[in-house]
């Protein structure tokens, strides 16, 4: 009787731990692994995968020549390297539009050696943020080819505004004034005497 007793208990806590590990399973968080894609992080063109195209303007002659990049990459055209090292594009759904390109300029001097005469961001919609000072060349991006994953729709435009209230009428009141009834009394148009003016007649 008692090995029965003990065979039932035993077999009782067996159950009990297999449904505490099913338990245990089932609470945990699952692992996926998440493959990753060609188009990047969140569905974002990788920086590497970008294209830009650079305008490069000689001053002396005029001459433009357009050159296309990737970040990373570097262009000599005669006496200046441009070199482009990143390039962003405001998201779709944004609502101020903007090209940027990270492009570092280097001209050679007189003595063939070579000096930095610009370090830093570019924008094509607003040339006036930052520009190339310097009397020969000048450098602005003209596109930098890259995705966005689907973005949120943009925002509605606000209601037109209206003196008129969007507020439900009562029951007693009405859209239009009411026109006076029949019995109605109507104010006088000049104001009652008063009393200092009955006292002088």
């Amino acid at each position: 009787m008692r090995a029965a007793a003990t065979s039932l208990l035993a077999v009782f806590a067996l159950a009990a731990c297999g449904k505490g590990a099913e338990q245990n399973n089932a609470t945990a968080p699952a692992r996926t692994n998440a493959p990753v894609t060609a188009a990047g992080q969140g569905g974002v063109t990788p920086m590497a995968q970008r294209v830009a195209v650079l305008g490069i303007l000689n001053k002396r002659n005029g001459i433009v020549q357009n050159v296309t990049l990737h970040p990373g990459q570097s262009v000599r055209w005669k006496d200046v390297i441009v070199r482009l090292r990143a390039c962003e594009t405001t998201a779709p759904w944004e609502e101020e539009k903007l090209t940027g390109a990270f492009v570092q300029v280097d001209v050679q001097r007189p003595d063939k050696s070579w000096g930095r005469v610009f370090s830093g961001w570019l924008y094509k919609e607003s040339p006036s943020l930052n520009v190339v000072e310097h009397p020969v060349y000048d450098v602005w991006p003209k596109s930098c080819a890259m995705t966005y994953p689907a973005g949120t729709p943009p925002p509605k435009a606000p209601a037109s505004s209206s003196n008129l209230s969007s507020a439900r009428k009562s029951a007693g009141e009405s859209a239009a004034p009411a026109a006076p009834s029949a019995n109605a009394v109507e104010a006088p148009s000049t104001p009652p005497p008063s009393a200092a003016d009955k006292n002088a007649t």
